[in-house]
Formats: structure tokens, C-alpha cells, sequence
């Protein structure tokens, strides 16, 4: 088991700011990780591919559980603090598929700090786009399902307000001080 105190997990739906949040902490000079979703349906929709929540729900999750323990593994080693946009435990289990037993021993055996920053559904700022197709009823239910989730992988959710990108980075760094205190 590789438990990392360091790294810290914004989830929520889509279309509720983490993106956005991930970028300005990253201008504060923290180290952050992209979300390997919106890729993943960026290169399949470039592709022809069918691996998109949309069509195949069950590819579309094993090819972004299967990212995001690589990126894990591979960062494994930094002692700084890190932000990830998204973490493993949000392939499992989502759109409708039910875990498998490697992604279900991914979220057991790689974790991030017990704290998960959560994006609530948000309608001032929702939005779709291209690779964003859900609709606000799916937002609601997405953080219905992920405030549920967590706590069955022993993560605690923590509720992100809605507030302006400063506020939220405010929020988030205050907690995650004080969940991880010591940086390097």
C-alpha cells in the first residue's frame, strides 16, 4: 500500500470549477496534476474512438483508472504537496459501471490524503462543451453519488463552498495545511 499524505483530490460533477481551481492553485506555485478524463474523450472523439462515457462507459473508465494509477505510480516518490484534478476512485464506480476488482484494489492500494476536496453542483458556472455532455440533473447526481462513494473507500469529503477561484484556493489551502502540514 503506498499511502501519500501529500497528495490532495478535487472531485465533483462536471462543470463545477475544480478545473479552474486547479489551474489558479498551480499559478500559486503548487504542483498539480490535470484530469486524465477530459483527455481521454478529447483523444477518443479525435480518434473515432468509442471509449467515451457516452458510448462505452466500461472502456471509458478502465482507459482513465488505468491513467491515473500510472500518474500515481509515477509520482509516488514527491514529498511535495500535490492537487490532482480527479483521483483514481473516480473511475470506480462512475456513469453507471460498476467497479472491477484491479480498479477497486487501485483505489485500496493507492491513497491519496484522507481528505477529498468536493465540488458541489454549481448552476451559475455550469456549463456544457464538447467533451462536457452531461446535464444538470447528472451534475446533481454525480455529487450525490461521490459524497456517498467516498466515504466507502475511508475518504473523507470535504465540501468546497461556492465562492469566487481565490476564496475556493483559500479553502482548500487552509485545509490541506492542515491536513498535511509540513511541506518539504
Amino acid at each position: 500500500m503506498i499511502e501519500k499524505p501529500n497528495f490532495f483530490v478535487f472531485t465533483g460533477g462536471p462543470g463545477v470549477g475544480k478545473t479552474t481551481l486547479i489551474r489558479h492553485i498551480e499559478t500559486l506555485g503548487e504542483i498539480v496534476v490535470e484530469e486524465t478524463h477530459r483527455a481521454v474523450i478529447r483523444e477518443q472523439v479525435e480518434s473515432g474512438g468509442t471509449a467515451v462515457p457516452w458510448i462505452d462507459p466500461a472502456a471509458y473508465g478502465r482507459i482513465t483508472a488505468a491513467r491515473d494509477v500510472a500518474i500515481f505510480d509515477r509520482m509516488a516518490r514527491e514529498a511535495r504537496r500535490v492537487f490532482f484534478d480527479r483521483g483514481i476512485m473516480d473511475s470506480c464506480g462512475g456513469d453507471g459501471v460498476a467497479p472491477w476488482p484491479e480498479v477497486l484494489e487501485a483505489v485500496r492500494t493507492r491513497r491519496y490524503n484522507r481528505r477529498i476536496f468536493v465540488f458541489p453542483p454549481w448552476r451559475e458556472i455550469y456549463e456544457t462543451d464538447a467533451e462536457r455532455k452531461q446535464d444538470w440533473p447528472e451534475a446533481e447526481r454525480s455529487f450525490e453519488r461521490i459524497m456517498g462513494a467516498l466515504p466507502m473507500h475511508n475518504y473523507e469529503p470535504l465540501v468546497v463552498p461556492k465562492a469566487g477561484v481565490a476564496a475556493r484556493a483559500a479553502f482548500v489551502l487552509e485545509h490541506a495545511l492542515q491536513a498535511w502540514p509540513s511541506p518539504p
